[in-house]
C-alpha cells in the first residue's frame, strides 16, 4: 500500500509539473496583455458589445499569441540556456520536449485562429495568423542578425487592437490603422528600454536589440525619445476621427508628456535606472490610454 501511495504521489507530481510547464510556455502575462489590447480594439469597433463576445476575442488573441510565444521558445531553446532570465524555461530545462511544445503550439494556433474565424470573421483570423508568422519566423531569427528586428517585431506587436477592430467590424478602416499606429510606435521605447535593462543578458545570446552602435548611449536614448514624442500627436487621432472624445485625448496627451519626460532623464544619465523607469512607464502608458479611449467612446 505504501509503495502504491508513493507511486501515485510521484505520478501526480509529474503531471502537475507537466501542466505547469505547458502553462509557462504560454508566457501568460505577455499573452494576456496582447489579448487585452485586442479587446480594446474590439470594444472601440463595437461599443457596448456583450461581455461574452469581448471575452472570446481575448481568448482567441491569447491562444494565438501563446502559440507564437512557443515558436519563439522552440527556435531559441539553446539560446535561452545562455541567459539568466530564460534558463529555467520548460524547454531549456527539459521539462518538456520540443515535440511536445510543437504539438501544443499547433493546437493553440488552430484553436485561436478557428475561434476568431468561426465566431467573428476570417479576415481577423487571417490577420492573427499573419501576426503569428511575423513574430515567430521573422522577428525571432532576426534578433541575432540586426536591430531591424525591433521594427519587424513591432508589426505583430501593433496588430492586436487592429485585429480586435476587424473582429468587431469586418473591415480594416482608418480607425483600425490609428489603433495599430499607436501601439506600433509604442513598441519602440518599450522594446528598447527592456533591451537596455537586459543588455548584458541579451549579449550572451548574441541578440542585437538596441538601435545604435555601442548600444547604451546618447544616440539610442535620442531614438527612444523621438518615438515617445510621436505618441503625443498619435494620441489625438481617435478624437479627430470620432472614435473617442476630448477627455481621452487629454489623458493621452498628459500620459504622453509624462512618458516623454522619462526619456529626458535617460538622455541625461544614460543609466540602467532611467531605462527601467521608461520600461515601467511603458507598461502604464498603453493600458491607461487604451482604457481611456474605450470609456470615452461609450
Amino acid at each position: 500500500m505504501y509503495v502504491q501511495d508513493v507511486t501515485s504521489s510521484a505520478q501526480t507530481s509529474s503531471a502537475m509539473s507537466k501542466a505547469t510547464a505547458y502553462f509557462q510556455l504560454l508566457k501568460f502575462r505577455l499573452s494576456a496583455t496582447v489579448a487585452f489590447s485586442s479587446a480594446i480594439g474590439f470594444l472601440l469597433g463595437r461599443p457596448n458589445a456583450p461581455w461574452v463576445d469581448t471575452a472570446l476575442v481575448m481568448l482567441g488573441g491569447l491562444l494565438v499569441t501563446g502559440s507564437a510565444n512557443i515558436i519563439n521558445q522552440v527556435l531559441e531553446k539553446d539560446l535561452d540556456k545562455m541567459m539568466k532570465r530564460t534558463a529555467k524555461r520548460p524547454l531549456p530545462t527539459g521539462l518538456l520536449s520540443v515535440q511536445e511544445a510543437i504539438i501544443f503550439c499547433i493546437l493553440l494556433c488552430l484553436a485561436g485562429v478557428g475561434l476568431l474565424g468561426l465566431y467573428f470573421n476570417w479576415l481577423a483570423a487571417a490577420l492573427s495568423f499573419l501576426s503569428l508568422l511575423l513574430y515567430g519566423f521573422f522577428y525571432t531569427p532576426l534578433k541575432r542578425i540586426s536591430p531591424i528586428c525591433v521594427f519587424v517585431g513591432a508589426i505583430p506587436g501593433g496588430l492586436p487592437p487592429l485585429i480586435g477592430w476587424v473582429a468587431a467590424t469586418g473591415y480594416i478602416g482608418v480607425e483600425a490603422w490609428i489603433l495599430f499606429g499607436i501601439q506600433f510606435i509604442w513598441q519602440f521605447p518599450h522594446f528598447w528600454a527592456i533591451a537596455w535593462v537586459l543588455d548584458d543578458d541579451y549579449k550572451k545570446a548574441g541578440f542585437k536589440m538596441l538601435p545604435m552602435a555601442g548600444g547604451k548611449n546618447l544616440k539610442t536614448a535620442i531614438q527612444i525619445m523621438i518615438y515617445t514624442l510621436l505618441l503625443i500627436p498619435l494620441g489625438l487621432l481617435p478624437m479627430q476621427f470620432g472614435m473617442a472624445g476630448k477627455t481621452s485625448a487629454f489623458i493621452a496627451v498628459v500620459c504622453g508628456v509624462l512618458f516623454l519626460m522619462q526619456t529626458f532623464y535617460l538622455m541625461h544619465t544614460c543609466s540602467k535606472r532611467a531605462a527601467m523607469n521608461i520600461m515601467f512607464g511603458s507598461f502604464l502608458y498603453l493600458p491607461i490610454v487604451q482604457i481611456a479611449f474605450v470609456v470615452d467612446s461609450l
